[in-house]
C-alpha cells in the first residue's frame, strides 16, 4: 500500500458521522461473537484495527457499553456502528463496511469461530475458537 492509499475515509449510512484514517491498519479480522452478529444483523462483523491516533472522527455518536471494557459507538440518527474501542487498549476497531471504498483491506484472522455459521469457511485465515491471545 503506498502513502496515498493509507488515507481512507468512511462513515455511517446517513453521513452524520464521518471518519478518516491516516495509516494502514494494525490488523483486520472477522468476529463471529454473538454481540457482533447481533449489532451487525449478520453472521459476523469485520473490523480494521487502528492505533487510536490514526483515526479522526467528526459528528456525534452515542455509546453502548457492550462489555465491562468495550464501548461501541454508533450514529444516533441511522444506528450504524461507527467504531468500537476498549478502555484498556490504544486501538480502535472500525467496521470494514463503513469505509467509502471496498477491497482496501483483507481479513487475516477470525475470532469466535465456535460461533461461526457452518456454511462459512475460513478460506486460509487464522482461526481462534474465542478471542485472540493478547
Amino acid at each position: 500500500m503506498n502513502t496515498l492509499d493509507t488515507v481512507q475515509e468512511g462513515g455511517c449510512a446517513c453521513g452524520a458521522v464521518r471518519f478518516r484514517v491516516r495509516a494502514a491498519p494494525q490488523r483486520v479480522g472477522l468476529c463471529h461473537c454473538m454481540t457482533c452478529r447481533k449489532i451487525h444483523g449478520s453472521a459476523f462483523g469485520v473490523y480494521a484495527v487502528f492505533e487510536r491516533g490514526d483515526v479522526e472522527f467528526s459528528g456525534h455518536t452515542s455509546v453502548w457499553e457492550s462489555s465491562q471494557t468495550g464501548r461501541r459507538h454508533f450514529c444516533p440518527v441511522c444506528g450504524s456502528v461507527a467504531f468500537m474501542d476498549y478502555l484498556s487498549s490504544p486501538e480502535i476497531d472500525v467496521p470494514l463496511g463503513a469505509f467509502d471504498r471496498t477491497g482496501i483491506y483483507r481479513p487475516t484472522y477470525e475470532l469466535w469461530c465456535r460461533r461461526r455459521e457452518p456454511w462459512l469457511t475460513a478460506n486460509g485465515r487464522t482461526e481462534y475458537q474465542e478471542d485472540r491471545p493478547q
